[in-house]
């Protein structure tokens, strides 16, 4: 067949139509195969897209939020300088009660530190030498505590290290103070949590309202206080899965997950909020210094701060009736149970279509016939047809 004549097939089937065809098979086991497919698809909507997800509603998951924090106790630290409390002005960084701060387990204080030369610390990498040429002048190492003299001197023992122009002494395991907090798993946490949907205009706050003393008494417990939102920091550490031993060794992130699932079709009280706690990382520190004048020097406290962070993450969804996705999904339902019908036509025609029996009575064209005229002896149009008597008609 050449190019134009199946171009001239393609383009008479082009404007041809196709029609569904009822044909009933009566198998016992095709019909059982058909159902089941059926009813599993009738229940994955039933039970999964309109119970579980609610697909009927319109769905919002952005929910603006605001946090508020605060945290309350009293800790001891026993140093070669004697016996410390901390405060809650002093333990906490920052101190404006943000959804993510932190509390402070473990400190390294380098006091009396000033502008001076000394011997770099020996964990710095390329800070030991042999001699001067190992110590190029000028020079800063990215890990380094300041810039190079070119000399090469005595660090502790035998340790010789390139010496540097930096805050002295460096921080160093000989010139630090070590300080770790004591009973810092009895703080609580409060945490004032709101959030707003605004696409449905609902709002909601974690705080109860109803007592306004509530809040001096209480302690949050999942079933009888669901709404105090004060935790016992052991408590979060114990829900993270973590020791306040370990924390207080090297510090660590927490995350405190509050999330929202609301049905507006519902009661206002039925939207309440789902808390989770885990360990996000484990050690964080960060440093922070003091600066004071002394006899006309300047002069630095720098403390290492070994802390556990806290993140407070809010999540949320909030759903409402809506006509126009019930009507999406239930229209996807009806189109789906016709996969029933595809894959038992496809089980019917491969496995099941002995000498094509099935094929026949399923595809059939249909050719419109136009009745043929022939010119009677008596000069007039007639139908061609079977031979009879009907057929002649007198001039």
């Amino acid at each position: 067949m050449g190019f134009k004549a199946a171009c001239n097939f393609c383009w008479a089937d082009f404007w041809n139509y196709e029609t569904q065809k009822v044909m009933v098979v009566k198998n016992r086991n095709l019909g059982i195969i058909y159902r089941i497919i059926q009813f599993i698809i009738i229940m994955y909507f039933v039970m999964y897209v309109f119970i579980i997800q609610k697909s009927y509603q319109e769905k919002e998951s952005a929910p603006e939020s605001s946090v508020i924090t605060k945290v309350k106790g009293i800790a001891i630290t026993n140093s070669s300088l004697g016996k410390k409390v901390w405060d809650v002005a002093e333990y906490i960084n920052p101190p404006e009660g943000r959804d993510i701060f932190s509390i402070t387990v473990q400190t390294r204080t380098t006091p009396y530190q000033r502008m001076s030369t000394c011997p770099e610390n020996d964990n710095v990498p390329g800070s030991t030498c042999m001699s001067d040429s190992d110590c190029v002048f000028g020079e800063m190492d990215l890990l380094g505590n300041g810039v190079k003299t070119g000399r090469c001197v005595i660090y502790r023992d035998s340790i010789k290290t390139c010496e540097v122009y930096s805050w002295c002494p460096v921080e160093n395991e000989a010139s630090t103070r070590i300080s770790v907090l004591k009973g810092i798993e009895n703080f609580t946490l409060f945490i004032k949590n709101s959030i707003h949907f605004p696409r449905f205009g609902f709002s909601k706050n974690i705080q109860k309202k109803a007592d306004p003393g509530y809040l001096r008494h209480c302690m949050f417990d999942e079933d009888t206080n669901l709404y105090c939102p004060i935790f016992p920091l052991g408590f979060i550490i114990e829900k993270a899965g973590d020791t306040f031993e370990n924390l207080s060794k090297k510090g660590g992130v927490l995350g405190v997950i509050i999330n929202w699932k609301c049905d507006l079709d519902k009661a206002a009280s039925e939207c309440n909020p789902q808390y989770s706690f885990r360990r996000l990382d484990s050690g964080y520190n960060f440093r922070k210094t003091k600066y004071f004048m002394e006899n006309g020097t300047e002069y630095r406290t720098l403390t290492k701060i070994f802390g556990i962070r806290i993140d407070i993450i809010v999540h949320g969804e909030a759903g409402k009736f809506n006509i126009i996705p019930m009507i999406i999904n239930v229209a996807s339902a009806l189109t789906s149970i016709g996969i029933g019908s595809f894959l038992c036509d496809w089980i019917l025609l491969t496995f099941m279509n002995k000498n094509d029996v099935y094929s026949e009575k399923k595809f059939e064209e249909v050719i419109k016939k136009e009745n043929k005229l022939s010119h009677n002896e008596c000069g007039t149009e007639q139908e061609l047809g079977p031979v009879s008597p009907h057929n002649y008609k007198q001039c």
